[in-house]
Formats: structure tokens, C-alpha cells, sequence
């Protein structure tokens, strides 16, 4: 046995020159990229809040000891609750005439399309407080509402201030406004389902209204909700539009106690703590509420903010 050399290798070249070895990747020094115009910016920002903060503080138009005085004051937390009651029954109310509409405009019958599309779009088109203004009067149009038979003689009658007062009057118009907006949010979550699903459905013999409830909504929540949740706050806060029928909701009431001593600024600062505390509760079961519809999409939702809060106190008790 020999050994045996490479035919093209230059004379006298028995061995190949070892390649040289890489550095060791932990060795080398990594400099991080500098973001002058990103930390100007954030420093800008930090400076601006620091002086709004300051100036909420010290400024003494901002009369905090008023505001302490009258934001949990009984008239306001009553006003307060007269504005939740307003808000939660034109939004269960509105939603729920808004899906009537919605699957209204999605039927295979021309009246029911027109009628709905003639609904959304007159109540879209006629601002809010022209509604309610209009359903505030409705016993100069109408001084008696009855049931009876069409075009023919009437059984029974009522007095139309009696039967709506101005509750009553400010519950319709909001619900009939939202109706016109819930319609089509809920219109928008239905078309984004999958339509090949109804047609699996429908090869099952699944009855139609069962494949509404079972397949297309649940789907169409996870489209229908982010959408809803702020038309739910903005009607929250469009509840005090109600304020030109009298009623005493928050801003009403507000605007009752700064008539009367003249303190404007924390009166409004209480209407507005009043109506970040609502928004906030809103957002936070919105939160929820999307991410219970998006477990089918989503088999490991990422932690919720508590949760992480309790992770990160275990790390630093263990």
C-alpha cells in the first residue's frame, strides 16, 4: 500500500493549507442600531404629558376640591344611572332591530330588501337630535295611538303622552337611530363568513335557521364585535344629546349644577371622569368578549393583562 498525491497539485505540495476557522459568534461585539429621531421623539412626548400633568395639578381653574365634592355626589350617581339605563336598552334594542334589519337586506324577497335599505338609510341620514326631538312631539302629530283594524274602526285607544313620556320618547329615538348602524355591522360580520359552510350545512339538512344560529353567528361575531363595541360606547356618550328633552341623565345634570354655582370647569371635569370610567369598563368587557368568540379561531389565546400581572408575581416570589 502507498500513498497516493493529487496529479494537480504543484510540486513538492503533499498537504492542503487548513481553511481558517471562523470566529466564535458569542465573541463578537453586536452594537445595537441608535434611534436618535425615535428617542427625540419619545423624549418630546414624555415632556409635553409631564407638563399637561403638571398643569392639571397646580392650575387652580381645574378647582379639584369641587370636583372631589360633587363626583360621587348622589345627584350625579343618579344621573349617572339614568344615562346606563338610556344606553343599555338602546343597545340590547337596537342590536336586536338591527339584526332583524340586517337579515332583512340579506332574504331573497325585494320588499324586504327595499324596506330595510329605505330604513338604514333614512335613520342614517336624520341627525340624532332631530330624532329626538321629533319623538319628543310625537303628541302634536299623533295625540292618540290605537289598535284597531287597518283603514277600518279602532278598538282601543290611548292619550300618546301617556303611553310615551320622555323616557320613553328618548329610548325610542335612540334605538331606532342605533338600529340603523347595528344593521349594518351585523350585515358586514354575516357576508364575511365563509359561504361554502352554509353550503355544507345545507347538504347536512340542517335547517336554515338552526345554520344562523349555530354556524353564521358565532363566525360573524369574531367580524361583528370590534365594530360594535365602539358604536356601544359611542352611544354611550351620544346619551347625552337627550339633554334637550330634560332628562336628567349626566350632562343634564351637570350642566343643572353649574348653572346654579357657576363652577363650569369641574363640573365638566366630573361628566368627563364619569364617562372615561363607563368607556373603560365597556373596553375591558369588549376585551373579553372578543376573545371568548375567538377560541375557535385561536386554540392558545395570548395571556390576558391579569394574567400576565400573576406570572410576573410568580417569577418574583420564586
Amino acid at each position: 500500500m502507498g500513498i497516493t498525491t493529487d496529479s494537480t497539485a504543484p510540486p513538492g505540495d503533499t498537504e492542503t493549507p487548513p481553511s481558517p476557522r471562523p470566529e466564535d459568534p458569542a465573541s463578537l461585539k453586536v452594537i445595537p442600531v441608535r434611534h436618535y429621531a425615535r428617542w427625540a421623539a419619545a423624549a418630546a412626548v414624555i415632556v409635553l404629558a409631564a407638563q399637561f400633568t403638571h398643569g392639571l395639578i397646580t392650575n387652580p381653574v381645574w378647582e379639584w376640591g369641587v370636583f372631589a365634592d360633587y363626583v360621587l355626589s348622589e345627584t350625579i350617581v343618579q344621573a349617572v344611572g339614568v344615562t346606563l339605563q338610556l344606553a343599555a336598552y338602546a343597545t340590547v334594542l337596537g342590536f336586536l332591530l338591527g339584526a332583524v334589519l340586517a337579515f332583512m337586506r340579506l332574504s331573497r324577497s325585494p320588499v324586504l330588501q327595499t324596506v330595510a335599505w329605505t330604513y338604514i338609510w333614512i335613520f342614517r341620514s336624520i341627525p340624532m337630535i332631530v330624532q329626538l326631538v321629533f319623538w319628543f312631539n310625537l303628541g302634536a302629530l299623533y295625540d292618540r295611538l290605537g289598535v284597531g283594524i287597518p283603514f277600518g274602526p279602532v278598538f282601543w285607544s290611548v292619550d300618546s303622552n301617556t303611553l310615551i313620556g320622555t323616557i320613553g320618547a328618548a329610548i325610542i329615538g335612540l334605538t331606532l337611530h342605533q338600529a340603523a348602524y347595528a344593521a349594518e355591522i351585523v350585515r358586514g360580520g354575516v357576508i364575511a363568513v365563509d359561504h361554502g359552510q352554509l353550503e355544507a350545512a345545507a347538504a347536512l339538512g340542517i335547517p336554515r335557521l338552526r345554520q344562523i344560529r349555530r354556524i353564521v353567528l358565532p363566525q360573524a361575531m369574531r367580524a361583528i364585535l370590534p365594530t360594535a363595541g365602539n358604536e356601544i360606547v359611542g352611544l354611550l356618550k351620544g346619551t347625552s344629546v337627550v339633554y334637550v328633552m330634560a332628562i336628567g341623565e349626566l350632562f343634564y345634570q351637570v350642566q343643572v349644577v353649574y348653572g346654579r354655582n357657576g363652577r363650569v370647569i369641574p363640573l365638566l371635569l366630573v361628566a368627563t371622569a364619569w364617562y372615561v370610567v363607563l368607556t373603560s369598563l365597556l373596553t375591558v368587557a369588549q376585551y373579553y368578549v372578543e376573545r371568548h368568540y375567538a377560541r375557535g379561531a385561536n386554540r392558545t389565546p395570548p395571556p390576558t393583562p391579569l394574567q400576565r400581572v400573576r406570572r410576573h408575581l410568580a417569577k418574583g416570589v420564586s
